[in-house]
């Protein structure tokens, strides 16, 4: 585990702060918001570049795996995801909003490194992954149109436009890069040159774009100062439910230690970068749904870690 990724949450954190800090000048807050969007792009072309579409075929070789962690992501975890808003924060449908937004959309990433953690099976959850991509790319929108359009009108031009701009464009942009450079550089010259700097770039655009947008839309946390104790406990319910699902279908399924480590982080990891980079566009007027987002990674982290050490515990004590 680099540095990066060990403190990655104080670094969200700082960024918030220093966004914040600049904001207060009159130039920075004008102007900030401008940056956001291609930071947002220039991350998530970073991440798309480092989804391995070919091992697509192994997730399709392991069906039942792929299957039980799908139902979780894509049935369970959106009707959960509502639930817990209409019991916690349907006084706030901003809050609302931004909390479903996060939990309809798996990681793409970094529950990778904490199934390392936790001694889970590595090559089975990175032959799931461009299955959670695509998956999300899909149904996104519908999610946004049936479980947010309960809550507040939705312009369905604007989101078709943010999911266009924010995930379909640095997605084919990922696609036709890695269809013409092995061409021009070789077929290694991507995974060798290129992959190994992403993750550092991914980290500093995501959080170039945390810093431009609380410098220009910052006053939203300062006159909300107790969003973060609003958020609090239906994350923590959220993580706990899922978490306590995975296990027990783990057992009922008859998954080994490791395949069930699998499960429970690609079930229970959260890709907010694209449901943020998406929120800033399909719903501009609204900076509390985006706060929702940059909140949600500092108690997700955490709370993955914690569950990485459980992990390892039952390891011995209950397998």
């Amino acid at each position: 585990m680099n540095v990066i990724e060990k403190f990655q949450s104080l670094f969200i954190l700082l960024s918030v702060f220093l966004g914040l800090i600049i904001g207060q000048y009159e130039f920075f807050n004008n102007y900030a918001s401008i940056f956001i969007l291609p930071f947002l792009i220039i991350m998530l072309l970073g991440i798309f570049l480092q989804v391995p579409l070919r091992q697509l075929k192994k997730a399709v070789r392991n069906w039942r795996f792929a299957g039980i962690s799908a139902s979780i992501n894509f049935i369970l975890n959106p009707i959960l995801a509502f639930l817990l808003g209409f019991l916690f924060l349907r006084e706030e449908p901003a809050l609302w909003i931004g909390f479903i937004m996060l939990m309809v959309t798996p990681c793409t990433d970094w529950y990778l490194l904490f199934t390392g953690t936790a001694k889970g099976n590595l090559p089975l959850s990175t032959s799931i992954l461009p299955m959670n991509l695509i998956l999300q790319l899909i149904l996104l929108p519908i999610y946004l149109f049936i479980f947010v359009g309960t809550i507040a009108t939705i312009d369905i031009f604007l989101l078709i436009e943010s999911v266009v701009l924010v995930l379909f464009l640095p997605f084919t942009m990922s696609v036709i890069i890695k269809w013409i450079i092995p061409w021009i550089k070789g077929k290694d010259w991507l995974e060798m040159k290129i992959f190994p700097k992403l993750d550092k770039i991914q980290f500093i655009f995501l959080n170039l774009a945390i810093v431009a947008m609380f410098a220009s839309q910052g006053e939203q946390l300062l006159d909300n100062p107790l969003i973060f104790l609003q958020l609090f406990i239906p994350i923590i319910l959220f993580f706990a439910t899922v978490f306590i699902i995975a296990q027990l279908v783990g057992k009922l399924a008859r998954l080994s230690y490791k395949d069930t480590v699998s499960l429970s982080m690609t079930t229970l990891a959260r890709n907010s970068p694209i449901v943020l980079a998406i929120a800033l566009i399909a719903f501009p007027h609204e900076p509390l749904i985006a706060l929702v987002l940059v909140i949600g990674p500092l108690i997700e982290l955490p709370m993955l870690s914690i569950v990485s050490n459980i992990l390892l515990w039952s390891k011995n004590h209950w397998w």
